[in-house]
């Protein structure tokens, strides 16, 4: 999906729209009432951020539930893309906003750390490290990373509640921030004080 309308990003700074996001990608199609059961929030709260959501394409109607009486909604593609000129301040926009909430994720977790298995205690982790390199570099890495990462994005789409065994739903975060350029001293550019 392409994002260009700021007014579409506003429509994310909700907290609870974004586990409603997060949910659909999840579990595929569901009514306000599951989203409300599953999240512990009311029903009513769902319906009226569900229907913020769709205002703006994030989600749409996928026709009645089984019961054949309440809607349920679907996220058309959960893959967000930011073109080019105003798509650059909605990126930005969306990542003041996406941040925090992930850095919550990632401390949350670190402090259930100790009460998760042994193998899942293995598997998780936060890195950091600063990486020397060219901007086609950090281009290719984000391209390699993207690839890498993808086929398992796609099994997760629409998994359900309960994946197979062994299998969890795992969050993944990359930042590539490049550090601001540092001014060479006169020693460094090969000057010599005095010449």
């Amino acid at each position: 999906m392409e994002i260009t309308d700021p007014r579409a990003i506003r429509a994310l700074a909700h907290p609870l729209r974004l586990d409603l996001l997060d949910l659909l990608v999840a579990i595929g199609p569901a009514t306000a009432a599951q989203c409300g059961r599953i999240l512990g929030v009311p029903q009513a709260n769902c319906s009226f951020h569900l229907r913020q959501l769709a205002k703006y394409g994030f989600v749409e109607d996928a026709g009645s539930g089984a019961d054949r009486r309440e809607r349920q909604w679907r996220v058309p593609d959960p893959r967000l893309r930011f073109p080019g000129g105003e798509g650059r301040v909605a990126e930005s926009s969306l990542q003041q906003v996406l941040l925090p909430r992930v850095m919550q994720t990632i401390a949350d977790f670190t402090e259930r750390l100790d009460a998760e298995p042994q193998q899942w205690q293995d598997a998780a982790t936060v890195m950091s490290g600063v990486a020397l390199l060219t901007a086609a570099e950090a281009t290719a890495l984000k391209e390699q990373w993207s690839a890498l990462l993808a086929p398992y994005l796609a099994r997760a789409v629409g998994s359900g509640l309960h994946p197979g065994p062994g299998q969890r739903h795992v969050r993944y975060f990359l930042a590539g921030t490049p550090l601001p350029v540092r001014p060479s001293t006169p020693e460094e550019a090969g000057d010599e004080p005095g010449d």
